[in-house]
Order: C-alpha cells, then structure tokens, then sequence
C-alpha cells in the first residue's frame, strides 16, 4: 500500500489533518490476494495521551480484484464505523501542540462481508474480523502540529 501524498514513516500533508480539510489521503493498494471479497481500514494513532485513538472505520469495502485505490476525500466507500470522536467517516490527524504522532493506516483483505450494523466502533468490527482477514498491510505517517 502506498500513498501519493506521504512515504511511509513520513509527514501527512495537513490538507490531511485537523489543520485542513480535514478529508483522508489518497491510497493505492496493489497485489489483492486471491479470495479477497471485502476490504477493512481502520486508521489509528497509538501515540494519543489517552490510549489508542482511532481515526477511520470504514468496512464491506468492495474490493474487485487485484488493485484497489481509495481516492483523496473518497467519503463513504463502504459502511463506516465510529472513530473516537464517536462520529462516523475519517477524522484526520490532530495531536496536542508540540507533539509529533504516529497515524497507522491498515487496510485488511477478508475473504468474506462483515454484514455488521452501521456505526460500529473497531472494537466490534476486529472481532468479526476474525477468522476472514486473508492479509493485512500497514501504511504509516506522522504528524506534529
């Protein structure tokens, strides 16, 4: 997976972030593997003072077959769940001031739908995730403000 926007292990644009548009970077995924039904992404920062925040739920992505790509603003592509601000769709980086923190995009392949309700949190799609994630593939960016 790779972004048009940022190296991995690189700075997010803030058109990206809390400080812009606040709308979700562009992702290319290439090399789906055979069996791939639905994709998953959940965008999370471990570094947040309160715990893991998460960012972006969104799952029951159709995926086609072997490339995938998620448009800059894609809005919803698939079913969105709630990140931590209890809202649904993408919430961009937006560390304390001073503060540099790491933005984890992983996109899952599953072999399967989800079929689960709107608005749910990770929590609750991880778990039904389990058992149908074929693989799995992390893209990350930082971020200070």
């Amino acid at each position: 997976m790779t972004s048009r926007s940022f190296e991995d292990g690189q700075s997010i644009p803030a058109r990206f972030t809390c400080d812009g548009p606040n709308v979700n970077p562009p992702l290319d995924i290439v090399g789906l593997p055979e069996g791939t039904v639905t994709l998953t992404i959940i965008m999370d920062d471990p570094d947040a003072p309160v715990g893991t925040w998460d960012h972006w739920v969104e799952y029951d992505i159709e995926a086609g077959s072997g490339e995938f790509t998620i448009p800059a603003a894609a809005g919803q592509i698939g079913i969105e769940g709630l990140n931590s601000w209890n809202l649904p769709g993408y919430g961009g980086p937006c560390p304390p001031e001073g503060e540099e923190h790491r933005y984890f995009f992983t996109v899952y392949a599953l072999n399967d739908h989800l079929d689960l309700p709107p608005e749910i949190d990770s929590a609750g799609v991880r778990t039904v995730m389990e058992g149908k994630v074929i693989a799995e593939v992390v893209l990350m960016g930082r971020y200070a403000r």
